[in-house]
């Protein structure tokens, strides 16, 4: 009998190159959608340290910058905008993502550590991301209306209710 392995879905475009000069829109998800930074809105200890480690990790990178982004309860949303790209050193949205949740996880572990936070399963987020190619300005426009409005559509959220029982 043949073993086999699900066939995951391809997150990114193919062949197209992500250091390109461009700004692309970003959802990361905690891992099983666990509730991590809660509440929404709140000047959480979590959701501090996930934005204090995105603004550090987006400031590493010459010419990347994140014009808007929002610490939800089980995942974040961005704006990342590449505005020019070295061939030799090009910087791709994946780097950047992956370098985020690695020091993130380092910087929420140490909270757990410390007591300030409690523990996690194994893995603040989940495995890859969501991304999606901005490509023109009501694009974005829409993009960063809809992140600016997340935290407030959050009480309407499938999530938010089994929280709350509801």
């Amino acid at each position: 009998m043949e073993n086999k392995l699900p066939h995951r879905k391809r997150l990114r475009l193919q062949n197209y190159d992500y250091s390109r000069v461009g700004a692309y829109f970003i959802t990361i998800c905690t891992k099983d959608r666990k509730l991590l930074f809660s509440p929404v809105g709140a000047d959480s200890i979590s959701a501090r340290i996930i934005q204090t480690t995105f603004i550090e990790t987006i400031e590493q990178y010459d010419r990347v910058d994140s014009p808007i982004f929002v610490v939800m309860p089980n995942h974040f949303h961005a704006i990342i905008t590449i505005s020019r790209a070295d061939m030799e050193s090009a910087t791709t949205i994946s780097d950047i993502v992956q370098k985020f949740k690695r020091y993130s996880t380092i910087e929420y572990t140490k909270a757990v550590k410390k007591g300030i936070l409690p523990p996690f399963d194994q893995q603040i987020w989940q495995r890859s991301f969501h991304d999606h190619i901005i490509r023109n300005r009501d694009d974005y426009n829409e993009i960063f209306k809809y992140i600016s409005e997340n935290p407030m559509r959050w009480y309407s959220d499938r999530f938010y209710a089994e929280e709350k029982g509801l």
